[in-house]
């Protein structure tokens, strides 16, 4: 790898694995671990050039954050620079605004086409959804991963081995293209409103036509919104 010529001998020998818990001289182990800190993952996509790794270790430790984890990758032959970096940092010092601001202008000073930052005890977390099949190995590390808070993430279904989907109040248009791929039957669950009342405001349009009660149906998923054949009704 064409990382190999930027660092020491000495640092040579941790290029082809992540830099486990690398310690700086003049850092205490209880530095690291003190309870003020906090994590924050940096991921850096960008053309290869000298000094980025300085660059990347400089703009943390001048706001005095330690880098405990980083994954260098420079494939052979092509001129771009991967990297993810786990650091801890105290956010008194470095607030979640500087640190935005801070890797940005290491961006722009490389030309980056990705440079994500995230603190997952202080970002949103994303809701998703995990699809898994036979084997549940997988299933359960990111389980034990998610409940253990080191997936910055919130898992809010497992869908297993389906044969077709069921929306109760998806308040998502599903597009074509997903349909087409999928390519079966997705059934949609809703208030009774539907199909008389489509549109913004169905129960405004309900209440002004007249409407004493309402209950719920469900029709099969189409590109058209709301515009399916009708599966059953309730009311």
């Amino acid at each position: 790898m064409s990382i190999l010529r930027r660092f020491s001998p000495q640092v040579q020998l941790f290029t082809k694995r992540s830099f486990k818990s690398l310690k700086f001289p003049g850092e205490s182990l209880d530095e690291i671990t003190s309870p003020y800190l906090i994590h924050g993952i940096h991921v850096f996509h960008c053309p290869d050039e000298v000094g980025i790794v300085a660059k990347l270790s400089e703009c943390i430790a001048s706001r005095g954050g330690n880098i405990l984890y980083a994954d260098v990758f420079v494939p052979e032959k092509k001129n771009v620079f991967y990297s993810r970096s786990e650091f801890v940092f105290d956010p008194v010092k470095w607030t979640r605004m500087q640190m935005d601001e801070d890797f940005l202008k290491l961006s722009k000073m490389f030309n980056a086409m990705t440079s994500v930052v995230r603190v997952p005890s202080l970002d949103p977390k994303y809701k998703i959804a995990v699809l898994a099949s036979k084997q549940d190995h997988c299933l359960v590390d990111l389980l034990h991963g998610w409940q253990d808070g080191r997936l910055p993430v919130h898992i809010t279904a497992v869908i297993r081995d389906t044969d077709f989907l069921v929306l109760a109040r998806y308040m998502q248009i599903l597009s074509g293209n997903f349909l087409s791929s999928y390519g079966k039957d997705i059934i949609n669950i809703h208030h009774g409103l539907l199909p008389s009342f489509k549109g913004g405001n169905p129960s405004k349009q309900a209440f002004d036509y007249g409407v004493k009660l309402i209950g719920a149906t469900s029709h099969f998923v189409t590109q058209e919104l709301d515009g399916g054949t009708n599966y059953r009704a309730n009311g």
